[in-house]
């Protein structure tokens, strides 16, 4: 900023005149503020009407418009929703669902790629996933995020691995029973 534009902001700021405005920079090394102070000091200018300064720890209040609510726009929504279905694709490809028969792991496919199945070929993907548990077949999830859940998830396929196989028993008695 030159020094006229200078000497042109503080006569306004302060109300004095372009001499006095000039004067006040003049001593005060052309710093805007320094040359508030100096006329304030020289009585040119009214100070603040009240001023206090302390050491003690007080609550600082200030008293500050509200500001405009923050309106997301659909953009900002979409980039959220995103951002969130990336998160939960990368955990899908972190862990594995897996598919064993008689202890022996038969093959292991991320669980993003058996959502996908389980929403495009529901109907094939699901009754074979029933008769594989009779065929002695057990599924678990394997991978660092599977433990997170609170809900024990491979506790709940043994469990319906062994209903599946006390039906299988029970349909075999009844079978050899009528013989």
């Amino acid at each position: 900023m030159e020094y006229f534009e200078k000497v042109e902001k503080l006569r306004e700021k302060a109300n004095v005149s372009f001499e006095e405005a000039k004067e006040a920079l003049e001593n005060s090394n052309w710093d805007i503020l320094d040359a508030m102070i100096y006329l304030e000091q020289n009585g040119k200018v009214k100070g603040p009407e009240q001023t206090s300064y302390t050491t003690q720890n007080e609550q600082l209040i200030i008293d500050v418009e509200p500001e405009q609510e923050y309106k997301e726009s659909f953009g900002d929504l979409m980039n959220r929703f995103c951002k969130w279905c990336m998160r939960w694709i990368e955990k899908g490809n972190r862990n594995s669902f897996c598919v064993e028969k008689n202890n022996k792991e038969i093959f292991r496919v991320p669980i993003t790629l058996l959502v996908v199945l389980l929403l495009f070929a529901f109907w094939v993907v699901l009754p074979l996933m029933v008769v594989g548990l009779f065929f002695n077949m057990r599924y678990h999830f394997a991978g660092p995020d599977i433990k997170v859940v609170d809900i024990d998830i491979n506790a709940a396929m043994d469990d319906a691995a062994n209903a599946a196989e006390n039906i299988k028993k029970e349909m075999t008695g009844m079978v050899n029973k009528e013989d």
